[in-house]
């Protein structure tokens, strides 16, 4: 594992617009049949890290590379012909489309002879419910049926299964469990689980610890910007991600800080200063 190439990495990959730097010295390896989970609280840079990597934004310093090779993506459509595909919280699908249409949006399968070919229905209805199947989502079985009635797992799952059958290798998804239910959550998560049976190597973007330890192989946190931690499966508990991704060794100086007070003060809380004895 450790002599295997990585699908994707960055090195040393620093975002800055002008003034204010957003991330720093970021450095990460993600090898095929991996999932790395990004952990990180709002605000943590986890956006400005997933547009870095789609090609959104170039970074300020540092590299992509991708099976070895210096990469430079100066729009998002570069690094989607390099097999990097981004599936957003909702799905990027088109709720008044029918799953055939939203699977094949803007690489529509025709049928006929030019100049009257026409959108090829059945064609592309077969393909994209046997795509989103092959995933077990075995409840899409009509390729006319329109997106917005989906759930936002089903959703996800065709988000999805449109960036494997075209060519995805390294998959990122951002947030992807995180408007769902307890039953929504858990197919996007075998969903996951799938693709890194493929091979893809999988970028997984979340804050819930629970969904990142239930199908992750590596883990980094995220905070302000930077790796505050980098870690394999079974090194750190739940409790000890937790803790790192509301701060680390300071909130449990906190927590000892509170404990401490209260064990002098008959088990009395701090009080919060009020504006009038500041």
């Amino acid at each position: 594992m450790s002599n295997q190439t990585p699908v994707i990495e960055l090195r040393n990959v620093d975002k800055s617009f002008g003034p204010i730097d957003v991330l720093h010295e970021i450095s990460l390896k993600v090898n095929a049949g991996e999932v790395l989970c990004l952990l990180g609280d709002n605000g943590a840079g986890k956006s400005t890290l997933i547009k870095t990597l789609a090609g959104v934004h170039s970074p300020t310093r540092g590299q992509i590379l991708l099976d070895g090779k210096p990469m430079r993506f100066s729009r998002p459509k570069d690094a989607q012909e390099k097999g990097i595909a981004t599936v957003h919280q909702f799905g990027g699908t088109f709720p008044l489309m029918t799953i055939g249409r939203s699977f094949f949006a803007g690489v529509e399968p025709t049928k006929g002879i030019w100049p009257f070919k026409v959108f090829d229905r059945s064609k592309a209805n077969q393909i994209a419910v046997k795509a989103v199947q092959d995933f077990g989502i075995t409840r899409i079985d009509d390729g006319d049926r329109l997106v917005g009635g989906l759930s936002g797992g089903e959703r996800q799952s065709l988000a999805i299964a449109r960036a494997v059958h075209f060519g995805a290798r390294v998959l990122i998804l951002d947030e992807p469990t995180a408007a769902l239910g307890v039953k929504q959550a858990a197919h996007v998560l075998r969903i996951v689980n799938e693709a890194k049976r493929r091979g893809l190597a999988v970028i997984f973007i979340t804050h819930q610890v629970m969904h990142a330890m239930a199908v992750g192989d590596h883990f980094a946190v995220l905070i302000r910007g930077a790796i505050a931690a980098d870690f394999r499966k079974g090194e750190k508990s739940r409790e000890e991600i937790t803790d790192l991704m509301a701060g680390g060794e300071t909130m449990s100086d906190l927590e000892a800080q509170i404990e401490g007070y209260m064990e002098t003060h008959d088990g009395h809380p701090p009080q919060v200063a009020s504006q009038s004895d500041a």
